[in-house]
């Protein structure tokens, strides 16, 4: 029985936990769903609620596609570097739904469970746009089951009220290039703890009180009477 709970944890045969909320992270009913929302004591992937803010949402905006998109790379190379202060992404996804539950929604998969409790710890005293920013640790592992199964998203019949993810893709060149100076930063910050160690055990080789001091030779004097 145990075995069979485990097998259908999160899916749609599970009838006590919400498969949407396992998948995505979020839930458009809320605290109102009638399934339970386990959220997770441990994770890679941290969700910054409603954080991108799309001005084609605005009904007075004006601005061009091409403008839309070069803010939304300005937001996500400013979400990438922000939260690389936390340790090593792996992943960094951006909504682009209009649903409540998923509209400017940040997910962001570190490589240790470590950093990501770290950020979601930092960013939940923080504000952006003087709002307070809400983070939380997410139970999204996998994007791929997470994300709209539709290839071009623009065509998914619920359009943006899609209750799977929507992702807004910056330029490959963009990405590619936050990613390689992550790397870069990594060697070298891993460079500089080699360096010191090296120096650290070479201070204690060569300080005295890390000799041990060697035994006196010759014989031994009686005490003068």
């Amino acid at each position: 029985m145990a075995e069979h709970l485990a097998s259908i944890f999160g899916t749609e045969k599970d009838k006590v936990h919400c498969s949407f909320y396992h998948k995505i992270g979020s839930c458009r009913h809320g605290d109102r769903c009638s399934r339970r929302h386990v959220k997770p004591t441990y994770s890679q992937t941290i969700l910054v609620s409603n954080m991108y803010k799309n001005p084609s949402l605005a009904p007075t905006c004006t601005l061009s596609e091409e403008e839309i998109q070069r803010g939304f790379e300005d937001f996500y190379e400013d979400m990438f570097l922000e939260l690389a202060k936390y340790g090593e992404i792996e992943e960094l996804k951006i909504c682009d739904n209009v649903g409540d539950h998923l509209l400017g929604n940040v997910y962001a998969k570190y490589r240790k469970e470590d950093d990501a409790q770290k950020a979601v710890d930092s960013l939940n005293n923080r504000y952006y746009a003087g709002l307070p920013v809400w983070a939380e640790l997410s139970p999204v592992t996998e994007f791929r089951e997470a994300c709209c199964r539709q290839y071009d998203t623009s065509k998914c019949n619920r359009g943006g009220y899609c209750n799977f993810m929507h992702i807004r893709k910056p330029a490959r060149s963009l990405v590619r290039e936050l990613f390689d100076a992550q790397e870069l930063t990594l060697r070298e910050m891993r460079r500089m703890e080699r360096e010191s160690r090296r120096a650290q055990e070479d201070a204690s080789r060569r300080s005295p009180s890390s000799r041990t001091p060697s035994p006196r030779r010759g014989r031994s004097r009686s005490p003068a009477h």
